[in-house]
């Protein structure tokens, strides 16, 4: 498989802007520039992934594959969140104690 450099250019402004929102939306799981940019391309593989699997498709375009690949790295960032034992977040513990 050939992958111009156009194409990787792509790749990773959509992986930094899916790890991003996603660090956004998922509050308190930022792992910085680098990490973020992990996080939204291997988001993207999984949003890619199991979208089609549920019936959901997004389109295509830039702005598809941005929300696409933003769901993917929510979902990873939830579970990477639940692997290290934090939780879905402190309103469960908020919520517990009252």
């Amino acid at each position: 498989m050939h992958l111009s450099s156009e194409s990787l250019v792509v790749i990773l402004f959509v992986g930094l802007v899916a790890g991003w929102l996603a660090g956004q939306i998922v509050q308190g799981t930022g792992f910085g520039f680098v990490g973020d940019l992990v996080i939204g391309i291997l988001g993207a593989f999984i949003g890619s992934w199991l979208l089609p699997q549920l019936g959901i498709h997004l389109g295509t375009g830039l702005v598809s594959a941005i929300v696409n690949a933003t769901i993917g790295a929510v979902l990873l960032l939830l579970i990477v969140r639940l692997l290290r034992g934090g939780g879905f977040g402190g309103w469960q513990r908020s919520w517990w104690r009252r």
